[in-house]
């Protein structure tokens, strides 16, 4: 089965790190979080990857092109008056990666849309390139597979980010408490399982996928959540990128099932 990427946003809250790459090449523990995500689902045996780029499309291209050199030891000999490489310890992850340039303007829909003639009309996942999670991806297909929907999204609870407040008469405070997990709300983590069928689903290039696709299938009885309680975390801002960052270093990343 293979995974859809969606990598071509330009990632504009997080500008200070996007002017030079695009967001899903920022970089988590020396590595770009779509390098991360990609082991994910590597790890439970999900090895063809589609990536939807678009803005500075080319780095992630130059990136895969120069796998090994990112990734290996590497000499080089000029001795002999000519350029020779030897690649040192070459370890290859057994990925099959096809990026493609779905537009610098394209909605996240059209990103999908645009990519339907690499899925070929089997059924597929789907993720956005900048969030990571440790959700049992297996568990999702299987779930997927028993409800015979058009499409399985997973379900995250998002926690409030200020303090609760019992507010009384006269404004008065009657109880104050930090926010906990158990106020949030559900909301979409992506890493989505699809039937080919939601290309019926997406207009063209203008199509918010989050908006009018998901939306036309809730109301079909087409779309169905899977729960996830673990860990999710998505990197829009530098505080969350410092924190994904910390997460790694610490050797305690919740989303890292893989051992190379």
């Amino acid at each position: 089965m293979k995974v859809v990427l969606l990598a071509g946003g330009f990632g504009t809250r997080i500008s200070e790190e996007t002017q030079l790459k695009p967001k899903p090449m920022i970089e988590i523990g020396g590595k770009p979080i779509l390098w991360h995500i990609m082991k994910e689902y590597s790890y439970y045996g999900f090895n063809e990857f589609i990536i939807c780029a678009g803005y500075k499309q080319q780095i992630i291209k130059e990136w895969f092109a120069n796998y090994f050199l990112h990734n290996s030891d590497v000499t080089f000999d000029f001795t002999s008056g000519k350029d020779d490489m030897v690649i040192h310890n070459q370890y290859c992850e057994p990925w099959k990666v096809t990026v493609v340039d779905t537009g610098l303007n394209t909605m996240t829909g059209g990103r999908i849309k645009r990519i339907e003639s690499y899925v070929q009309g089997e059924t597929f996942m789907m993720t956005y390139g900048d969030g990571v999670c440790d959700v049992d991806i297996a568990a999702l297909v299987r779930f997927h597979r028993k409800h015979g929907k058009i499409a399985t999204l997973t379900a995250v609870r998002f926690e409030q980010q200020k303090g609760i407040l019992d507010i009384g008469g006269n404004n008065a405070v009657k109880s104050f408490r930090e926010k906990g997990l158990s106020d949030g709300i559900l909301i979409n983590a992506g890493y989505m399982v699809l039937e080919p069928e939601i290309f019926d689903y997406v207009h063209d290039d203008k199509t918010i996928f989050e908006k009018e696709s998901l939306e036309r299938l809730a109301s079909e009885g087409e779309l169905i959540s899977y729960t996830h309680k673990g860990f999710w975390q998505c990197m829009d801002n530098k505080w969350e990128m410092d924190m994904l960052e910390k997460y790694f270093a610490s050797g305690q990343a919740p989303w890292k099932k893989w051992d190379v």
